[in-house]
């Protein structure tokens, strides 16, 4: 167990100084894997968590999960699996009213929707079974650093009483804009400090119930705002419980996200009569994942680390994934008694080949629809075939033939700019992916590799002619 420094003497209770070997801020997917990873090896884990114990797990999410088939062993899908409500959604649908056209797609992996509460609930519950303790109604105050700046843990009120965590490694799970991070001195690592709430997007949600089942109820509906910076979407638990929700880009003018959302399911039939169960809003990373997400006895994972899609907003399995690589490399850092930035390097690495320099790329693209205006965009979008865009949206890259520009530039006449340039931006999204493949493997090469990857984003912004985004 924890040693701890209280008067009250009860683990339940706040006040006083408590030391861990690892402390993980956030009880969501990639903090709680990172804690179950840890207890699962012995190590004393604790999750501290500013919700309750009854909101704890209450996210707001799209609640599409794409990689269904695919979590680390810690905390096993069987433990989970009860949340996935929709297992037969196996496309996305694109509606696009200023083409007059709907465009489905594949959607590579395995698709569920889930309840995300319950998910959110079960995950914990499978977390707790490892070992963890979970300390909720808990507000960072302050990270803790010693002389060297290495981090120590972090300060805390709990249930009202200040109280200190101390740990050998400190794991960042707090979600997007985290406090943490802004709270330490990590200037002198190579922690990526280069974040801007413009990088990210704001979004709202609503679970609305209807009479009758939808006839889309395999697919995942997406269909564009009045502005290129937002889209909507659709995404049905059941046949008759639709996650339906708003986001928009924070780098532009605000959307009015309630208003906007409640027109679009006013004027859709199908949600004739539809009631509202629950609501929430959150703001999401919709930009690359961070150049190093390390300091000295500190990790940042999730959305904290800016690991989401940044073309979908997708992020669960990859969160879990990140959660178990940064406990695994913080255990091996804990047993060799370094607790260095070098030490705990590995993590970088498994994170930019397992999905971080594809998530890279795949920001290339958002990069692009900024540069133009939503009828170029659009059009291009009806004009491309399913699979192409697929890869796109999900992989990264694509295959984009002769052929196939032919057919894209007939099919768009009077936008054939706007396909020269994603051309040409397919290209630069294809050659960061390569760069991404040579991080490097220790933070000796990574000024180097930063400065190569900063010049190839300067071709760019000015082959797309966006303004830059980092």
């Amino acid at each position: 167990m924890a040693t701890q420094e209280s008067d009250t003497g009860d683990a339940s209770v706040g006040g006083g100084t408590r030391t861990y070997d690892i402390v993980v801020v956030g009880a969501g997917t990639s903090g709680c894997y990172a804690a179950a990873t840890a207890a699962r090896e012995g190590l004393d884990a604790v999750i501290i968590e500013r919700k309750s114990e009854q909101e704890a797990g209450h996210i707001a999410c799209g609640d599409a999960l794409k990689g269904a088939d695919k979590f680390p062993d810690s905390i096993p899908k069987s433990q989970i699996e009860p949340a996935f409500t929709n297992t037969v959604v196996d496309h996305g649908r694109f509606e696009i009213p200023s083409e007059d056209a709907v465009l489905d797609i594949p959607v590579p992996g395995e698709l569920a929707v889930i309840d995300r509460w319950e998910y959110g609930r079960l995950l914990i519950e499978g977390a707790e079974k490892t070992g963890v303790e979970f300390h909720y109604d808990t507000v960072v105050k302050d990270v803790r650093q010693d002389e060297t700046g290495r981090v120590t843990g972090v300060d805390a009120m709990r249930q009202g009483e200040p109280v200190t965590y101390e740990a050998d490694v400190t794991i960042d799970a707090a979600g997007a804009l985290s406090i943490l991070q802004d709270n330490a001195d990590l200037s002198d690592a190579t922690f990526d400090t280069n974040v801007d709430y413009s990088q990210f997007s704001s979004g709202y949600r609503e679970i609305i119930e209807v009479d009758e089942p939808v006839d889309w109820s395999d697919a995942l509906v997406f269909k564009p705002t009045k502005r290129a910076s937002g889209y909507l979407w659709y995404f049905p638990r059941t046949a008759t419980e639709i996650n339906v929700g708003l986001g928009f880009q924070m780098n532009e003018q605000p959307m009015q996200l309630v208003e906007d959302l409640k027109e679009d399911i006013e004027n859709r039939p199908e949600f004739k009569n539809a009631r509202v169960t629950d609501k929430l809003g959150a703001a999401l990373p919709t930009r690359r994942p961070y150049d190093s997400a390390v300091a000295p006895g500190f990790l940042a994972v999730g959305d904290a680390a800016g690991h989401v899609n940044p073309t979908t907003g997708g992020g669960i399995a990859g969160a879990a994934y990140a959660g178990q690589y940064a406990a695994q490399e913080a255990i091996d850092a804990i047993g060799d008694g370094d607790l260095g930035e070098g030490a705990l390097w590995e993590y970088n690495s498994r994170i930019m080949d397992h999905f971080g320099g594809r998530y890279a790329a795949l920001d290339v693209y958002n990069i692009f629809t900024t540069a133009y205006d939503l009828d170029d965009l659009m059009a291009l979008l009806a004009a491309m075939p399913g699979e192409q865009l697929a890869e796109a949206l999900y992989e990264g890259s694509t295959d984009i033939s002769l052929p196939l520009k032919v057919k894209t530039a007939i099919r768009t006449f009077g936008h054939w700019k706007t396909i020269y340039d994603l051309y040409q931006t397919k290209n630069l999204a294809d050659r960061l992916l390569d760069h991404y493949e040579d991080y490097p493997d220790s933070p000796g090469g990574f000024e180097g590799w930063r400065a190569d990857r900063d010049d190839l984003m300067d071709e760019i912004y000015e082959t797309t002619g966006a303004e830059p985004k980092y």
